[in-house]
């Protein structure tokens, strides 16, 4: 890759929002006002905003490199995993996944890394104080 050339990597510059997950294909009530927002919505969207997965520019480049590829569900089941692992007082966690692990800021809810399963081998993961599988 030259320098300066962009590189799309799929969805993974943005944050997952469960609201427009959950909402796919769904009519909204005839009942309600545009512009009107029920409490159940807006509730349903401050969870969402704060179950937002972040990457950093270094986790972007190894997901690149290694060929890490992330669906719906997995992300689904990351953002679960930082919610326990923030529930259990962690600061930085390892979520393991099925072909993958990644190393995330429980604060910021920011992935900092990420390894593939033959950057796994090795066995030695420094810098965290909890793990969650997924």
């Amino acid at each position: 890759m030259e320098q300066g050339q962009t590189v799309k990597i799929s969805n993974y510059q943005r944050p997952v929002n469960l609201i427009e997950i959950a909402n796919r294909g769904k009519v909204q009530p005839e009942g309600r006002k545009p512009g009107k927002t029920s409490f159940k919505d807006m509730f349903s969207r401050e969870l969402a905003d704060s179950r937002q997965i972040y990457f950093s520019r270094h986790a972007h480049d190894r997901m690149y490199a290694r060929g890490i590829n992330l669906s719906e569900d997995t992300l689904n089941n990351m953002a679960d995993a930082i919610d326990k692992a923030e529930r259990k007082g962690s600061r930085e966690t390892l979520v393991l996944a099925d072909d993958a692990a990644f190393v995330v800021s429980v604060k910021n809810r920011t992935v900092i890394t990420a390894f593939d399963r033959d950057n796994l081998k090795e066995g030695v993961v420094t810098s965290i104080d909890s793990a969650v599988i997924i």
